[in-house]
């Protein structure tokens, strides 16, 4: 992860070392107002070492993003770091062949997810193509629409699995099953592959 990340973020390693020093000489700086300095170097070695490792974690996740974003199925990526209670297929369910524009569904408690990426103009009509679809074979399940991007009205790559994770709850367990086999009898994307090749 260290190597991955200096790789794009030269400047990882001090950062990390700022961190690491920083924390230890906060610990050293209160226990010697105390009067225990050996005391203080035990103590505030392991907070130094867990500073200093949180920091990489998050510029390894921020460098991460970074590597993959602008590419086809990067906001699937994203999109599949959120652990438990969402479900994201790895086939789109909407393509446009003429451009890079791609919809992704998701599942989850809050209802249906639609992500696209792309062009935001052709991907909002992609959108609302892929929205009025499911509205007819589901009509009471909540729908929303994000898509991903650096444009207004558009949510950043990394901000994208936090942005799904806060969408309240609308329908139990049992209605999210029931909604998953309607969706998985929907289908996918029909890719435009020429007739008559296996």
């Amino acid at each position: 992860a260290f190597q991955m990340t200096r790789r794009v973020d030269p400047v990882v390693t001090w950062w990390v070392l700022l961190a690491f020093v920083g924390v230890l000489a906060v610990g050293i700086g209160l226990d010697l107002a105390f009067g225990r300095p050996v005391y203080a170097t035990i103590v505030a070695l392991p907070f130094a070492f867990l500073a200093a490792l949180f920091l990489l974690a998050r510029r390894a996740e921020a460098a991460a993003y970074r590597q993959i974003e602008g590419q086809p199925g990067a906001s699937l990526s994203a999109l599949r770091t959120i652990r438990r209670g969402w479900e994201f297929p790895e086939e789109p369910v909407a393509v446009d062949p003429r451009g890079q524009e791609i919809v992704f569904r998701g599942l989850g408690r809050p209802g249906i997810v639609l992500v696209a990426e792309g062009n935001p103009v052709r991907a909002q009509r992609l959108l609302e193509a892929e929205r009025k679809k499911v509205a007819r074979v589901l009509p009471n399940v909540p729908v929303t629409l994000l898509q991903s991007g650096n444009e207004d009205g558009q949510v950043p790559l990394r901000k994208l699995p936090g942005t799904v994770r806060k969408l309240k709850p609308k329908l139990t367990k049992q209605e999210v099953g029931e909604v998953g086999k309607r969706l998985r009898a929907l289908g996918g994307a029909r890719l435009p592959v020429p007739k008559g090749i296996d």
